[in-house]
């Protein structure tokens, strides 16, 4: 039988602005030491560790008032170019006293809608574990813009953790995890752990947002969601406790809400491709008959002869949605044609499939559909 407990060789840690910030927004510098002291010990016992933090708009907001002229992009921009230095002097500071070494790396959106620039990131933190150095990952804010910024810091730690491999994803927070209610209210139960048999728990989750941060309960639990799909094991949990971390690590029987990893391991182009639904150039409409073949039990490429039509404008290698025929999106895909080819010969048999199975990613609703 197959051994489904968590892994902990390499894991991606998210830090929320509401575990590292007080109420004014300054920074919390005796809950990033406590952070730092749990990381250090995953760093001593030789797990690979990525830090994902969430921090600079807060932190620089505390630091200036901005002038009347300055709009709130332009003064969320300078609060994180300011905030940005503050927040990575302090980590440097404390890992420093552990004898670690940190570095920052600054990720847009766009690095991940690019293979290349995707690859290149990659690269550049796999050097960085295999030299001991400690990646500490937050969103480019001075420079993203509102179309192309990350939902949050959450959806930023999937992609790290899905990019490099992770075995774990742990998301720190200002609560124990998810509740079937309000966490303070009486009959509040925590929900421990969500697998494919557990029952929608979207229904208990409130769309509020966080003080500091842009993300949620809601954003955590579909993030969540997407990434143990991809056989990372994803623990939601509160990161104002002491040792949290740690106690993840060693099972200690402390309260958090565990997504169980699925034991299907998705391709590395697979993982890529499935967060590259805000990058898709274009679009194709398939028939009924190529819905089948792709939501069926065996893997199945999408071939020219099921497409009826052709949206937008894509080139060969271009990741492309696939639509059914209501307009319903089912899946993404990597192409190998043109849009102008493509166009060419809709309907016809030819020598290769429009997306090959390898190259091919079907929805989460679309996956869960076909699963029953």
């Amino acid at each position: 039988m197959k051994n489904t407990e968590p892994v902990f060789n390499r894991v991606a840690i998210k830090v929320g602005s509401n575990v590292i910030t007080k109420a004014d927004g300054s920074l919390n510098e005796a809950r990033m030491l406590r952070i730092v002291e749990d990381v250090a010990i995953l760093c001593k016992q030789g797990i690979e560790t990525i830090l994902v933090t969430s921090g600079a708009v807060a932190a620089g907001r505390n630091e200036i008032a901005p002038s009347k002229r300055t709009n709130i992009i332009e003064a969320k921009q300078m609060w994180a170019a300011i905030g940005q230095v503050k927040l990575m002097s302090n980590y440097r500071f404390l890992f420093g006293k552990y004898g670690i070494q940190a570095a920052q790396v600054l990720a847009t959106k766009e690095s991940f809608g690019d293979r290349m620039h995707y690859l290149n990131m990659k690269n550049c933190i796999s050097a960085m574990l295999d030299n001991k150095v400690l990646p500490i990952v937050n969103e480019n804010d001075t420079i993203s813009v509102n179309e192309l910024m990350f939902t949050d810091n959450d959806e930023l730690s999937g992609l790290i953790s899905s990019m490099m491999d992770c075995n774990s994803l742990i998301l720190l927070t200002n609560v124990d995890g998810i509740f079937t209610g309000i966490p303070s209210s009486a009959g509040s139960e925590l929900i421990k752990k969500v697998d494919n048999e557990t029952e929608d728990i979207e229904k208990y989750i409130s769309e509020s947002k966080s003080v500091f941060g842009r993300g949620g309960m809601s954003s955590k639990s579909h993030i969540a969601k997407k990434i143990a799909s991809q056989g990372i094991d994803v623990f939601i949990a509160n990161g104002l406790r002491d040792s949290v971390i740690t106690d993840i690590v060693r099972n200690e029987k402390i309260p958090y809400t565990h997504f169980v990893a699925s034991c299907k391991k998705e391709s590395g182009v697979k993982k890529w491709i499935s967060h590259s639904e805000a990058f898709a150039r274009g679009a194709v409409t398939i028939n009924a008959g190529a819905r089948e073949a792709l939501t069926g039990k065996k893997p199945s490429s999408l071939l020219m002869v099921g497409i009826t039509r052709v949206h937008g404008t894509f080139e060969k290698g271009d990741v492309v949605s696939i639509l059914d025929e209501d307009g319903n999106r089912i899946g993404l895909g990597k192409s190998y044609y043109d849009s102008e080819k493509a166009e060419q010969h809709i309907g016809e048999k030819m020598t290769k499939p429009f997306i090959h199975y390898h190259f091919l990613v079907l929805d989460e609703k679309t996956r869960a559909l076909s699963a029953i």
